[in-house]
């Protein structure tokens, strides 16, 4: 038995966000610490992701903090450096926060590839397990793995799908 399963579920609250680019289903724990951001038509990977980090999840319907609502409404209206405000906390093994961390990083305005941010973080050759990692990122938009493109410039692999990417990497100013 691993330890996982004998944890009591966590209890996160849920509540949503209308954004231009769809409904943001917004995680917070007790603290009011966000745990996930994810897309309302993406919910059944959100909460998939937030199984395999905490185990059993109890949702309940709660209202995020209102400096969390509010840094992340006005990042959709153009405050762009809003997002830096929010305070966030992830699980996952040690790898993967190591790449969630770095994304936090990455300037508004600007794109790394996948390999360019394995090299920033001492792993070059770990391009596809930096890929993996990005893409069970918890906590959209505000770990910004938007901002990950191909290393020929492309735009490759969004969770909350392409359009989204292209949109949010406009809204910050990138030509796509």
């Amino acid at each position: 038995m691993t330890a996982r399963s004998t944890r009591q579920s966590e209890s996160f609250g849920l509540d949503c966000l209308k954004t231009p680019i769809g409904i943001a289903l917004l995680v917070t724990d007790a603290e009011g610490v966000l745990r996930a951001l994810d897309w309302e038509d993406y919910e059944h990977r959100m909460r998939e992701l937030l199984r395999l980090h905490y185990g059993a999840v109890d949702l309940r319907k709660q209202p995020a903090p209102a400096g969390t609502r509010s840094a992340l409404s006005d990042y959709f209206d153009g405050d762009l450096k809003q997002l830096a405000t929010v305070t966030w906390r992830v699980a996952g093994t040690p790898f993967q926060r190591k790449v969630w961390t770095a994304l936090a990083k990455i300037p508004v305005g600007t794109t790394l590839s996948y390999g360019a941010l394995a090299a920033k973080l001492d792993m070059a050759k770990a391009v596809r397990a930096v890929g993996h990692a990005n893409g069970s990122n918890p906590i959209s938009v505000v770990l910004p793995c938007h901002r990950l493109i191909g290393a020929d410039g492309s735009l490759v692999k969004y969770g909350g799908g392409l359009e989204r990417k292209r949109w949010l990497l406009r809204h910050e100013g990138v030509e796509v």
